[in-house]
């Protein structure tokens, strides 16, 4: 098939686009930089700049790819474009991903209609973001929480808007998991090793974890079956905050993590982090492992980051 990865240098799309290659694809994958071309064609695609949110740019790269799918994975939260992580102001770290999220969206779904590209896959998010209420851990049917009047709604919002049109010309949405893996936790296992990374009240909070390349390796199923629908991309352990960041911590060979109460956390970290810490929701991998065959590497988070910060 060829496939087409907007976003293809991005810290997915650098596992990606080499299992697309493997796989015997016609890779065409893009770029914001130049500097990055090379990294691209190193893993056997064909590297393209592209700005994401500018509409002629986009269609003028599918165009010339003419692929059969289109996998969007274009995000801008790096510290080279986002600077360092605010988890306070979400809707300011998050600013320009959320515009790819719109406004490239809108680019890439357009170009897609006007080439006529038959299959349409693209990034969502399941890791501590189900509805509040009920179980602990939550399926594709369960509605998302998307904490209206917070600083995370447009974030949120934005993603959820990604469902509503991918699903509506017969695409599929991979809500992947919180990524770990090379290069996608550094910043937090350095706060981590400062002791600048707490536990919030009981930590009761749940989220579901992903490594890199299972978060890969179920795209690729997603894009060789043309599936349709949602599908939660995580590990087969949810687990809530005192467990798995005391974990990471003790990986990492720091301390265990201080604790905050959930007032003073709200005041230096915001609301997200306090509905992660101690009401988030975690994920069921249930019908992704059943409709797609995935299979992961990683199943638990408690296996991938020893083997991860074990490398590092």
């Amino acid at each position: 098939m060829r496939v087409f990865v907007a976003g293809g240098s991005g810290v997915l799309g650098r596992r990606l686009v080499p299992q697309l290659v493997a796989r015997g694809h016609e890779v065409t994958a893009t770029t914001t930089t130049k500097a990055k071309l090379d990294l691209i064609t190193a893993a056997g695609a064909e590297a393209v700049v592209m700005d994401g949110l500018d509409g002629a740019s986009v269609g003028e790269a599918v165009a010339l790819a003419k692929p059969d799918v289109i996998v969007h994975q274009m995000t801008a939260i790096s510290m080279t474009h986002a600077g360092k992580p605010d988890i306070k102001h979400p809707d300011r770290w998050f600013a320009k991903t959320n515009r790819l999220r719109t406004e490239g969206t809108d680019h890439l779904l357009a170009a897609a209609e006007a080439v006529g590209v038959p299959h349409f896959v693209a990034q969502g998010y399941a890791s501590w973001n189900g509805i509040r209420e009920g179980g602990w851990v939550k399926t594709e049917e369960d509605p998302l929480d998307l904490l209206d009047g917070t600083a995370a709604y447009a974030g949120l919002k934005a993603l959820s808007r990604i469902e509503d049109l991918v699903l509506g010309i017969g695409g599929a949405v991979m809500r992947y998991g919180a990524f770990y893996g090379p290069g996608a936790i550094d910043d937090q296992v350095e706060l981590v090793r400062k002791r600048q990374y707490p536990l919030v009240g009981k930590g009761t909070g749940y989220s579901s974890w992903v490594h890199l390349d299972d978060a890969a390796s179920a795209t690729v199923l997603a894009v060789e079956q043309r599936v349709h629908g949602v599908f939660n991309i995580v590990d087969d352990d949810p687990a809530p905050a005192s467990e798995w960041l005391p974990y990471l911590a003790e990986c990492a060979g720091a301390k265990p993590p201080m604790r905050v109460p959930v007032w003073l956390a709200r005041r230096l970290a915001g609301d997200q982090a306090v509905v992660m810490m101690t009401e988030g929701r975690g994920f069921s991998n249930a019908k992704a492992k059943k409709e797609l065959g995935w299979e992961l590497r990683y199943p638990s988070w408690r296996l991938g980051f020893k083997a991860e910060l074990a490398e590092s």
